[in-house]
């Protein structure tokens, strides 16, 4: 079990403005695994494409625990070896150093300098396992960690039941993606735009006839477009496109309040 929760809780206090309350909330918590089994084998790797980079978890330089840290303007071509850890249950559904919503199922990652967002290929040397995940987050600030992963790509790497691992990253940069950060001012009350692909998955399944239950279920409880996607021999039901944060914060909302299981974000 990784043990970067307590000292992201303060980052995320002096980085997103959380109340103290909700900071003592946070630190009364253990991180840890899901209670539920989830195949990370059938969760696809995030795919990289060209972003644009906001304001929104991009401020450098930036301060924690009395270390000052930069990000990059350019981390195209950047490499890095080291320790590796992750962060699941106490941080699912909370908000992430840009304003997403932080889901231990999706292949995301928490780096101290890489920009928000990059898309980082991470090898397991001992297994020869490799994740491409998309950074949104800021960490670890703990014990010389390199980067934080999401629990479905820890496990994937093989070694969330070890908690840390020795790692070899490397930014990918899509073609066409422009060097440095683009910042661009917008309101603060503008909802955290997502990627064009963004997607919430509500279930895999090995018939259609499972799918369709599910897309018929759905569509009685939330009114957003909800497909079926034939994909390595699994029907995958999604609901999306997703525009911004807010609404998928709603539509998560709408689907736990119905008993659905959690879903997990996916970028396809």
């Amino acid at each position: 079990m990784t043990k970067s929760g307590a000292f992201r809780a303060a980052f995320l206090l002096a980085f997103l403005g959380l109340s103290a309350c909700s900071t003592t909330h946070l630190s009364g918590q253990r991180d840890g695994a899901p209670t539920r089994h989830v195949d990370v084998s059938k969760i696809d790797n995030a795919r990289p494409q060209v972003v644009r980079r906001t304001k929104a978890g991009n401020k450098s330089p930036y301060t924690v625990l009395g270390k000052t840290y930069r990000v990059m303007d350019d981390a195209t071509g950047f490499k890095q070896s080291g320790i590796a850890s992750w962060y699941g249950t106490k941080f699912h559904g909370r908000l992430t150093s840009n304003g997403e919503t932080y889901d231990m199922f999706a292949m995301t990652a928490a780096h101290k300098s890489i920009p928000i967002p990059s898309y980082v290929k991470v090898s397991n040397p001992a297994n020869g396992q490799s994740v491409v995940v998309r950074v949104n987050d800021r960490g670890p600030f703990h014990g010389g960690r390199i980067i934080d992963l999401s629990f479905a790509a820890a496990k994937k790497l093989g070694y969330a039941d070890d908690g840390t691992a020795r790692v070899d990253l490397e930014v990918i940069t899509p073609a066409g993606q422009s060097s440095g950060i683009d910042l661009p001012s917008r309101p603060s009350s503008d909802p955290y735009t997502l990627p064009a692909n963004t997607y919430l998955q509500l279930g895999a399944f090995g018939r259609i006839e499972s799918a369709e239950a599910l897309v018929a279920k759905i569509s009685g409880i939330v009114s957003h477009p909800v497909r079926i996607r034939l994909h390595q021999l699994l029907y995958k039901v999604q609901l999306g496109p997703i525009s911004n944060n807010q609404v998928m914060l709603r539509l998560r909302e709408a689907l736990q309040s119905a008993n659905l299981a959690t879903p997990h974000v996916v970028y396809d």
